[in-house]
């Protein structure tokens, strides 16, 4: 295994499996061909059944998306829908009063915490 360069990265950091990947055809009895992405265009796209792994159905691999209102540019307007929590931080003298807000093209889980005064400007 020592000096095996693998996808993207080198050394035991390098991920084991990469994918998942259409499989297009069975070549042989224990080979198949796969439907690669253009960034492994070097890589041969017929592989043996040892180097491959079934697939198992993932609900959090699938990408949930909202349309977005884009203005001329392709840009958007991000806008705040509500105040969450209210935190006061201090350091040495001074406190700084946080809030938690959720914006409007993102999901409620990617809230932020931004500071007061500028909110309120």
């Amino acid at each position: 295994m020592k000096g095996i360069l693998r996808f993207d990265r080198k050394g035991k950091l390098s991920p084991r499996f990469i994918g998942p990947f259409e499989v297009l055809e069975r070549v042989g009895p224990v080979a198949y061909c796969l439907a690669l992405p253009p960034v492994l265009s070097s890589v041969h796209n017929v592989f043996h059944v040892s180097m491959l792994k079934k697939y198992v159905k993932n609900l959090s691999h699938v990408a949930d998306y909202e349309p977005l209102q884009l203005n001329n540019n392709f840009s958007y307007e991000e806008k705040p829908i509500e105040i969450l929590a209210r935190e006061v931080k201090t350091l040495c003298r001074r406190e700084i009063a946080f809030v938690k807000v959720p914006w409007q093209n993102h999901q409620f889980k990617e809230a932020t915490w931004e500071r007061e005064d500028e909110m309120k400007a």
